[in-house]
């Protein structure tokens, strides 16, 4: 497969977090973007296994696809004529590093920016859903105020868990 094949997939997965490229990658029905998810899976199982870093850690630093060497086929034609096919590979490369502190921190920041929340507060919020719909659920005005108090406790406990 030739490399301008595997170019737009790298594009867009240059940059990205390693879940996050993970997701594109899955995304895509070209048969390059198979290939890229088997070299980025490469890059990490590496980076895990000889330098001991996080998965969640890693994101894609670099990425490109060159040309291989050509491979020449012949093609038969009319009259005993031959025409030349030529059977273009690539070389693709993959280059995942951990991000610094300071890069952590930065992306840290700008997810609190934008409004995304972490994982302590989804439980928190999820557990005063359930508890919400649970109170729906009896109807009952009594049981609501104790729900509410019990959403509370649950939400305190969800965020207990998470600072551990």
């Amino acid at each position: 497969m030739s490399a301008s094949k595997f170019r737009p997939v790298l594009n867009q997965v240059r940059g990205l977090d390693v879940p996050s490229a993970r997701a594109v990658l899955s995304l895509h029905s070209v048969e390059a973007a198979k290939i890229v998810t088997k070299v980025l899976n490469s890059a990490v199982a590496n980076a895990t296994h000889n330098d001991q870093l996080e998965e969640e850690a890693l994101y894609v630093k670099a990425c490109f696809a060159d040309e291989s060497p050509t491979i020449k086929r012949f093609r038969p034609r009319a009259r005993g004529r031959a025409n030349t096919r030529l059977r273009r590979g690539a070389h693709v490369t993959v280059v995942v590093a951990a991000y610094s502190d300071d890069e952590q921190q930065a992306r840290e920041a700008i997810a609190a920016a934008s409004g995304r929340s972490d994982k302590a507060d989804r439980r928190r919020r999820v557990a005063a859903s359930k508890a919400r719909a649970a109170a729906e659920s009896t109807g009952d005005a009594a049981t609501e105020s104790a729900t509410d108090s019990a959403s509370d406790a649950a939400a305190e406990t969800a965020s207990n868990e998470e600072t551990k």
